[in-house]
């Protein structure tokens, strides 16, 4: 082994009061030794305590660039990292030397720490350059309202309006030193978090999951009671996946990986409020800001502001409903250079449709928004209201809408019904289309960016597109029809055709249609072909 090899290890190892025990694993040429200990060094030593450890010593370069990415390939492998020092390397003035220990038992966990030290050799660890943002063509909107065209694009949308760090005298955490140092931790998370990086993982405190503990299990109780059947469809993969449970706080990371592989839906951490430009945008995206704190432990069935327990108890679970996570995209999706007088119309249609919207499932109401979902009392309210006949519910309808008050600190003054949740989403789509603006915009999700069609070329574009898609679903339609003839095609085109037409959600038929009546003298009204009929929303003109 070269000896300045020797040396350095044994520099490390004497600081700390070890015993230097094995050398090097490979035994090669001097040379190649040499050349390994500048790229990543391995050595095992025994510490004073008796326990096997490994040492790994790897260059990084200026500014210590790279080394998340480095101890992310320990984290994966589940390495245990008991100990990391950093200093300048020899005869430079920007260049790093990385020490880090390992615990390592037997000689399998020596390979794995060898095949991660040669993963290190693979990975460029240098400083990492920004991602390109392609400019597309000009928007010929000399005017128009600047709104972010790329995923990438939200890390400059994080200005905190209300709350985060700073809390108003009468939030119950005023005057807890400790709750408000909590905080200020939860809100530098946030605010360094960038688009790409994993979610940090937060340690919660014993007071924390207590608190989680007491509002799960008085929600479950209500939402079994309750909830649309959407949001409980999906709760039980929320306790599979991503840890549900009364003793464990969910990690935004892995509602994050759930969310990407059942409707594309992604969460990024948030400090607090943000403006509702800047909220709506991100679900433009498919991207909804979550909060990781938690409301203070004095008064845990209160919060005056969106907290963990609101946005996981509340929202997660239909964000995971591909026809849910599609409503809300559209309400992102509209308020992308729009005035603001019309994202007022905008944040109050999320309000009382996302937040504190109301459906029925056969004879019953049921409860699709989030705010109620994740408010025992609130819920318990507005049901027993319902039930008793004493809180008569408005249709929704824009002009009642509009001119409801929000309340944010008390119980609404009014809530809102549609007849199916797909009445709600024709209802966001109206508003949608009556936003004044030169252009629309739809999201690519191949790019992650938002494409702005104002011109015939970037809607034929658009159409080319949609056409490959439409080919897809006819070839499909074809085979099922040729198999058992249970799906009468004229549905599927006048669904279809209904989705071009432009005539007022409140002028439509909102009773859904359903296909015409079998002749019962027909041989087609075999049993065979008396199954569940496709049933249309809405009826084209």
């Amino acid at each position: 082994m070269n000896t300045s090899g020797k040396g350095l290890v044994a520099l490390y190892l004497h600081k700390r009061g070890e015993q230097w025990m094995v050398q090097q694993i490979k035994d090669n040429e001097e040379e190649q030794k040499l050349a390994s200990l500048k790229q990543g060094g391995i050595y095992h030593f025994r510490s004073t305590n008796g326990v096997f450890k490994t040492a790994v010593i790897f260059p990084l370069h200026k500014r210590m660039a790279g080394l998340s990415k480095a101890l992310r390939v320990f984290e994966d492998k589940n390495m245990n990292l008991v100990h990391i020092e950093s200093r300048l390397a020899k005869g430079t003035k920007d260049q790093y030397e990385i020490y880090l220990e390992i615990d390592s038992e037997t000689s399998k966990d020596w390979n794995h720490i060898q095949q991660v030290i040669d993963t290190l050799r693979g990975i460029d660890l240098g400083p990492r350059d920004v991602e390109p943002v392609w400019k597309r063509n000009s928007f010929d909107c000399v005017d128009m309202i600047s709104f972010p065209k790329a995923i990438g694009e939200l890390d400059n949308c994080q200005k905190v309006l209300v709350y985060g760090t700073d809390l108003d005298a009468d939030h119950p955490g005023f005057k807890d030193p400790v709750y408000r140092k909590r905080r200020q931790f939860f809100g530098d998370l946030a605010m360094i978090f960038k688009y790409g990086q994993q979610i940090p993982r937060v340690k919660y405190t014993t007071v924390e999951i207590e608190t989680w503990g007491r509002i799960l299990k008085k929600l479950r109780e209500l939402h079994i009671k309750y909830a649309c059947k959407q949001f409980l469809d999906n709760w039980s993969e929320l306790e599979q996946f991503c840890g549900y449970r009364e003793d464990n706080i969910p990690q935004l990371e892995d509602i994050n990986r759930y969310l990407r592989s059942k409707t594309g839906f992604q969460i990024r951490p948030v400090a607090g409020y943000l403006s509702p430009r800047a909220f709506l945008a991100g679900l433009a995206f498919r991207v909804f800001h979550c909060t990781q704190y938690i409301r203070h432990s004095s008064d845990p069935f209160y919060t005056p502001e969106p907290d963990c327990c609101h946005e996981l108890l509340g929202h997660m679970p239909l964000f995971a409903d591909a026809n849910f996570a599609q409503f809300s995209q559209e309400i992102g999706l509209a308020s992308l250079g729009a005035s603001e007088e019309e994202i007022a119309k905008l944040v109050s249609c999320y309000f009382f449709t996302v937040e504190f919207g109301l459906c029925r499932e056969g004879d019953e109401m049921k409860v699709y928004g989030a705010g109620l979902l994740s408010s025992a009392a609130e819920l318990q309210y507005v049901m027993s209201g319902v039930e008793s006949g004493q809180l008569p519910l408005l249709e929704l309808k824009s002009d009642a809408v509009f001119t409801a008050e929000m309340m944010v600190t008390t119980y609404q003054k009014q809530y809102f019904f549609t007849e199916t949740m797909d009445n709600a989403k024709e209802f966001v789509r109206d508003i949608a289309n009556g936003v004044n603006r030169p252009f629309s915009v739809r999201y690519n999700p191949y790019t992650q960016t938002i494409e702005v069609l104002n011109n015939s070329d970037k809607i034929l574009d658009m159409a080319k597109e949609l056409r490959g898609d439409l080919c897809i679903v006819a070839n499909a339609l074809k085979k099922v029809q040729e198999r058992d003839g249970e799906i009468d095609p004229d549905i599927i085109a006048n669904f279809l055709t209904a989705g071009l037409d432009i005539t007022p959600y409140g002028s439509r038929c909102t009773t859904p249609v359903h296909s015409p009546p079998l002749d019962t003298n027909s041989p087609d009204s075999s049993p065979a072909h008396t199954g569940n009929q496709l049933r249309v929303p809405f009826a084209p003109r």
